[in-house]
């Protein structure tokens, strides 16, 4: 592998349809920048699946959306080494206290009551 190629991480990107990808990002790359570049190079094999926008496609990371201003350094990614994520139209992210709500189901904790 050349040194150049050493400073890039290595993306496969996987579309829900299990269709993939692998691209070459710098760490200073935002998820907004992957995103436009992905839909600026969409994939001939990956027609099917064309979005209208690049601002509708979201990265997901460990089951997490990333927001468009995280870069690729700020996850720690390896470099010379191929990271995995799914890419999704999504026109908005869910609320960050959706997360919280799933938690609370999971532990069985509740804030209804019950009226007797």
């Amino acid at each position: 592998m050349s040194q150049n190629l050493i400073s890039f991480i290595n993306l496969r990107l996987i579309l829900v349809s299990g269709k993939t990808k692998e691209f070459l990002f710098s760490p200073n790359d935002s998820a907004a920048d992957i995103a436009k570049h992905v839909y600026d190079n969409w994939p001939m094999d990956w027609e099917e699946e064309q979005v209208s926008s690049p601002n509708i496609l979201r990265l997901i990371y460990q089951g997490r959306f990333l927001h468009g201003n995280v870069t690729l350094g700020a996850l720690k990614l390896p470099f010379g080494k191929t990271t995995v994520m799914h890419l999704v139209a999504r026109e908005t992210l869910p609320e960050p206290n959706s997360q919280g709500q799933r938690n609370r189901e999971k532990t069985g904790e509740s804030n209804c009551c019950v009226i007797l």
